[in-house]
């Protein structure tokens, strides 16, 4: 095996990720393979971070060490999953967001499916479809 190349790409790996890292999460959520796995070994993370899980991509709300019992999907104090439609992001199929991740005036989303109609938020922290409080959404197509 040659370790010189091996080394260059870690290196080059790392790199990518620090780059990836800077990106807003309109870009991100189309590049999810240029971040990393989440980390259960003792892993730090920072505010801002993002990180895969299960196909999903999460935005690290809080600096934290990571521990196995604290995947992103379960820690929403730590993590706060980007979802389709917020922020500019691709419109995709509308998700049940929670307090950490909320629908902003002017994001967009499918609800229920691919198939059906697009909604805007009206309000931000929307945290309700549109079937649930239809006040806080406009039907767009």
């Amino acid at each position: 095996m040659d370790t010189e190349k091996i080394t260059r790409a870690r290196i080059l790996r790392a790199q990518i990720e620090t780059m990836a890292q800077s990106l807003d999460d309109e870009t991100a959520e189309t590049v999810p393979e240029l971040f990393p796995e989440w980390n259960p070994d003792s892993c730090s993370y920072v505010t801002g971070d993002r990180v895969k899980r299960n196909g999903l991509l999460y935005k690290v709300l809080q600096p934290h060490t990571s521990q196995a019992g604290w995947p992103p999907e379960d820690v929403p104090s730590l993590f706060a999953q980007i979802l389709p439609g917020q922020g500019g992001t691709a419109i995709g199929v509308w998700v049940k967001p929670d307090s950490t991740n909320s629908y902003m005036a002017g994001d967009r989303t499918h609800y229920p499916t691919m198939a059906d109609p697009i909604y805007e938020s009206l309000i931000d922290n929307n945290v309700w479809s549109p079937e649930e409080y239809p006040q806080g959404w406009q039907l767009i197509e």
